[in-house]
């Protein structure tokens, strides 16, 4: 009975350890997926020996294998890894959570400016700033993916495909094309060889149903909740890598088909959660909630809620269904080859949206003299990104 106790009291304790970890990797993780590795290394391998540096390449190459955010399912299965399904859960709420609350109460920004007699001209140069940011994430995707004339080809099809047409059912078609692609010019031998795995179906028959499910209700019903969720659960797992490649699919359908915000709204919140810690894609509680205005502000506060929940539980449901057969599923070479074309399609698209979302802004002097300085003070490293929108902010309020 005792033994009982101080096993169960020794586990709390090891979890409530774990969970301060992660927040302190919350509190890091700025700039993206590239970035938030970095923070993860230092933190769970070096610092506290949660796993070494090659199961952390191993978890990394199964989440940038799978749809979702890559980062955010990387340490959900850390947290799998250390303590079961109930940790990773909770891994989840303590990674996410804080930055989903900070981007719903920013999702206000704009009435607020209202309500207080403040231009919202303030804000004008966020978006400039954020295709800076873009820019520099297409180039360093780029850079990475582009290996061969193959990768090439693949990352202007992507780029020039998404240019031209603008409908949201073209980002998943150009991914899945560029990893067939990828799988029938590969060299590799023996693709799909054959591994005996034991998976837990119920995660995945989860994921089906609610797919399908959320399909079906947005056809049926009228209710713009209902359809936020369906897109934002969508987007959760069609989008392969980090929240900048959310952000063309995102802006082709919440900003240019549907038109629930603006350019400028939707560059607003690009911009501002770049300054903030955590994972990128809790730009879906702003985006969220800008898509819900026009009712109450409890409508509002509940799109954010669902365009959290509806773009992180597609990566957490598959984290589920995958970690548990990772070592036998790594062996299938097939997976890995597809990822080479997916990836350089992603670079594309990036890409692309750098230069829809600058048009979209206007090729003012100004807007292109920050956009160049965000772009310079990137690659350089020497200013942290919080301060960039810090004073991207200041010079909006003052100049």
């Amino acid at each position: 009975m005792n033994k009982e106790i101080n096993l169960e009291s020794e586990r709390k304790l090891t979890r409530g350890t774990f969970l301060k970890d992660v927040f302190i990797c919350s509190l890091g993780a700025y700039g993206g997926p590239e970035a938030h590795y970095g923070v993860f290394t230092e933190q769970m391998v070096v610092k506290k020996k949660y796993l070494n540096e090659e199961e952390l390449v191993e978890l990394i190459a199964l989440c940038s294998i799978l749809p979702g955010p890559s980062s955010t399912q990387t340490i959900v299965a850390i947290g799998h890894k250390t303590g079961g399904p109930l940790l990773a859960f909770l891994t989840m709420l303590v990674w996410a959570l804080p930055v989903l609350t900070v981007m719903t109460l920013l999702s206000f920004v704009y009435q607020f400016l209202d309500s207080i007699n403040v231009a919202q001209d303030g804000l004008r140069y966020i978006g400039p700033m954020a295709v800076g940011f873009i820019i520099v994430a297409a180039y360093r995707i780029g850079r990475k993916v582009v290996t061969d004339n193959m990768t090439l080809l693949l990352l202007l099809l992507g780029g020039v495909t998404t240019y031209f047409i603008r409908a949201p059912w073209i980002f998943p078609l150009v991914l899945i094309l560029g990893g067939i692609v990828s799988i029938m010019t590969s060299k590799e031998k023996d693709l799909w060889n054959r591994v005996k795995l034991n998976p837990p179906w119920p995660y995945l028959i989860a994921f089906g149903v609610i797919t399908v499910g959320a399909i079906l209700l947005a056809f049926v019903l009228d209710n713009r909740i209902i359809h936020l969720f369906e897109s934002f659960y969508r987007y959760g797992y069609l989008v392969f890598g980090g929240g900048q490649v959310v952000v063309p699919v995102m802006h082709s359908e919440l900003v240019e088909v549907n038109r629930f915000m603006t350019n400028q709204e939707f560059l607003t919140g690009y911009g501002l959660v770049q300054g903030l810690p955590g994972p990128m894609f809790s730009f879906s509680a702003y985006a969220g909630g800008l898509a819900a205005r026009g009712g109450s502000a409890f409508t509002q506060v509940l799109g954010s809620i669902v365009g959290g929940i509806g773009i992180f539980l597609p990566g957490l449901l598959l984290i589920y269904f995958i970690y548990p057969i990772w070592e036998n599923l790594k062996k299938i070479k097939g997976i890995k080859v597809s990822l080479k074309g997916i990836n350089a399609v992603a670079g594309g698209l990036i890409a692309v949206a750098a230069v829809i979302l600058m048009q979209n802004s206007g090729f003012m002097i100004d807007n292109i003299v920050v956009t160049l300085l965000t772009v310079g003070l990137l690659l350089t490293k020497k200013i942290p990104a919080p301060l960039i929108v810090l004073v991207v902010l200041i010079a909006g309020f003052t100049m």
